[in-house]
């Protein structure tokens, strides 16, 4: 007998030994495969539109400040003039709260002008102001995607 020479019959213990280490190593390619495959695929967001309509321009007083809770905005009417002011602190993100002259941020203390630029506090930059116009079916229509400057204005 030779001792060099294999055995040509596999034991209990070796057969199954053998049939995990395939079904470990096929489990390990499979998973490998969906993860690169799911790395191809795009994560997809469902946000909300930043584009919605406030209202017709007969439901905001002269000279009011309304806050939009859901959409976190401040609708300015003067006249026939209307603006849109976020209502989002620069600093963190917190939402600023209407006070007599302008607004104030609770979270950290920042306070905004009645045009949303910063008197003091940790705010880096002024409040944004959006694009407001009217939509066909005489609706005031806010863009918050366009961000203008505080001396635009929509007239009626």
């Amino acid at each position: 007998m030779n001792p060099i020479a294999p055995d040509k019959h596999v034991s209990r213990r070796g057969f199954f030994e053998l049939t995990l280490g395939w079904i470990a190593a096929m489990f390990a390619v499979c998973a490998s495969a969906v993860g690169a495959v799911r790395f191809l695929v795009p994560n997809v967001l469902f946000e909300p539109s930043l584009v919605f309509k406030a209202g017709k321009p007969e439901d905001f007083p002269d000279g009011s400040v309304t806050f939009l809770e859901e959409e976190r905005v401040f609708l300015v009417r003067q006249g026939n003039t209307f603006r849109c002011l976020s209502a989002i602190c620069t600093h963190l993100g917190c939402t600023v709260n209407r006070t007599g002259q302008g607004y104030h941020c609770p979270c950290h203390g920042s306070v905004f002008d009645d045009q949303g630029g910063v008197k003091s506090g940790p705010a880096p930059r002024a409040l944004e102001w959006f694009l407001v116009t009217l939509s066909k079916d005489s609706r005031l229509l806010v863009d918050k995607n366009q961000r203008v400057n505080s001396d635009k204005y929509l007239v009626l």
